[in-house]
């Protein structure tokens, strides 16, 4: 399932293959998707490589292959369960915020469905998104996200983090030599950081759910 950020990219760079034997630099991708950092088109880059409609070759500078056509994305943006669709219920916890943290929610009674095809083995449970701070990793207000509960993540990966017991926000986590970043995918908002350990991680981000 791909967000519409990721699918106005795949499209672009789809595109720009059929004009051009060099694929775009991450300036040219920021510039057509109108984003304000490379930082989001970092992030949806590596969303399409870790779906499989992109690769990255190694030590090579603006080396993407396109793995898998744009129509074979046409019907995977956030549209819940299709009819061909397996699907399974995950507990709705609440709301989480992508901008100033707040306090996550917890009400197990609430479920979601989603595509089974959007999880992995291990434990996962749905929260929904306020806020616009995450909208340059194509996460958008009114969006559900899908979280594989962990308490570990890499540098790079958008987590659920709590802070200091009390709040819990969508972030990417930057991991640094003393302290952790929660970094907002939005240039009106600040990294914050805080000692290692303030922040717990809960979850990390395997997929998204919009209703259009």
């Amino acid at each position: 399932m791909l967000t519409k950020k990721q699918k106005e990219l795949l499209d672009y760079l789809t595109t720009h293959a059929e004009k051009h034997d060099v694929p775009p630099s991450f300036d040219e991708m920021r510039d057509a998707l109108g984003l304000a950092s490379k930082s989001g088109i970092h992030r949806l880059v590596s969303g399409l490589e870790e779906r499989g409609y992109i690769r990255r070759l190694a030590n090579r500078a603006r080396a993407i292959e396109i793995l898998k056509p744009v129509n074979a994305a046409a019907d995977a943006i956030g549209r819940g369960v299709t009819a061909a669709a397996n699907s399974v219920s995950l507990p709705l916890l609440g709301r989480i915020a992508a901008g100033t943290p707040i306090e996550a929610l917890s009400d197990p009674g609430n479920q979601t469905e989603v595509p089974a095809s959007m999880l992995g083995r291990g434990e996962h449970f749905a929260l929904e998104i306020i806020g616009d701070s995450m909208v340059e990793a194509g996460i958008l207000e009114g969006d559900t996200v899908v979280i594989e509960r962990s308490s570990t993540a890499n540098h790079g990966d958008i987590v659920v983090a709590l802070i200091q017991k009390q709040e819990a926000t969508l972030k990417t986590l930057l991991k640094e030599p003393g302290r952790i970043g929660l970094q907002a995918e939005n240039p009106r908002y600040e990294t914050r950081y805080f000692q290692t350990n303030d922040v717990e991680v809960q979850g990390r981000l395997t997929g998204l759910i919009r209703k259009y």
